[in-house]
C-alpha cells in the first residue's frame, strides 16, 4: 500500500494505492468503519482491482495496471437524502466532460451512470451512501475507467472501449487520476452550490440515446420507446408513442 497526495481536490488530496484489492468501494467502506476519521477527497486506487462490482451486481472486469480503478470519499452532508441522485448526476457529468475534453469525441451517460463513447462503454461509478437517521453521513464513490486496456472478455468485446482504443496510445494513470478529480471538484462546487436544475439539464443533454427511438425491456418484454429524460429523483423518462412511463433502475433496461 502506498500513499501520496496531489493538491487540488479539497485542498490536498490523500491518495493509497493498492497493488490488489478485491474492491476499491470494499476497502474503504471497511476503513470508514474504523475509528481513524479520513479526509474528504481521499481516493484508494488500485492497480488490480479483480472483484469490481457495478449496478445491478455486476463484476467490472479490469485487466490489472491497465485501467484507472478507484473510489473517492465524498462527505454531502450538505445534500438532503432526498436529493442522492444529483451526486450521481455530478459525478457522472465530471466523467462525461473529462472524457469529452481529452477524446474530442462527446462521451454520453447511459443512465443513470455508465459513460459511453458511440455505442460502446468506456467507464462506469457506482455510488455507496452512508446514511444516518436523515443526514447523508458519506458517500463511496466508485469509478472504473478502461485506459490502457485493448483487449476484452467475449462477453464484453463487441461492446467495449478504452482511451488507448482511441487515442493509439498509452497513458499515463497517475495523470489521468489528477486530471478527472479536478472535473468532479468542479462538479461538485456546483452540487454544493445547490443549483440543481442547472445541473441536472446538463446532466440530461448528455444521456446516451436521448430523443431516439430504442427498444427496452420492460417485465421481461422489449417495448419501443424514446427516452425523453429524467426525473429530479433519477427515474428515467420513456415516451411510449404519447404515453409517458418513469422507471426505477430495477424496472427497465436497454436492450442492446
Amino acid at each position: 500500500m502506498q500513499s501520496n497526495t496531489f493538491s487540488g481536490l479539497f485542498d490536498g488530496q490523500n491518495v493509497i494505492t493498492l497493488q490488489r484489492t478485491p474492491s476499491t468501494n470494499e476497502f474503504l467502506r471497511k476503513v470508514l468503519t474504523k475509528s481513524t476519521p479520513l479526509a474528504e477527497g481521499t481516493v484508494i486506487m488500485a492497480v488490480d482491482q479483480y472483484a469490481g462490482r457495478g449496478q445491478k451486481g455486476a463484476v467490472w472486469q479490469s485487466e490489472p495496471g491497465k485501467n484507472l480503478t478507484f473510489s473517492l470519499l465524498l462527505l454531502p452532508s450538505f445534500l438532503d437524502p432526498k436529493d442522492q441522485f444529483s451526486l450521481t448526476a455530478a459525478m457522472s457529468l465530471a466523467v462525461a466532460k473529462w472524457l469529452s475534453a481529452m477524446l474530442k469525441v462527446p462521451a454520453k451517460i447511459k443512465w443513470p451512470n455508465d459513460i459511453y463513447i458511440g455505442n460502446k462503454k468506456i467507464g462506469g461509478i457506482l455510488i455507496e451512501n452512508i446514511l444516518k437517521g436523515k443526514t447523508w453521513k458519506s458517500a463511496i464513490v466508485g469509478i472504473g475507467i478502461n485506459v490502457n486496456q485493448t483487449t476484452f472478455p467475449d462477453t464484453i468485446r463487441d461492446h467495449a472501449t478504452s482511451i488507448k482504443q482511441i487515442l493509439h496510445r498509452d497513458s499515463k494513470i497517475p495523470e489521468l487520476l489528477a486530471e478527472l478529480c479536478s472535473y468532479i471538484e468542479r462538479e461538485y462546487i456546483v452540487l454544493k452550490s445547490g443549483d440543481f436544475k442547472a445541473l441536472l439539464a446538463d446532466y440530461k443533454q448528455r444521456l446516451y440515446r436521448l430523443g431516439e427511438l430504442h427498444v427496452f425491456l420492460v417485465d421481461d418484454v422489449e417495448v419501443t420507446g424514446m427516452l425523453t429524460g429524467v426525473t429530479e429523483t433519477g427515474r428515467l423518462q420513456i415516451d411510449f408513442n404519447g404515453h409517458m412511463v418513469d422507471f426505477d433502475i430495477k424496472e427497465i433496461a436497454f436492450v442492446i
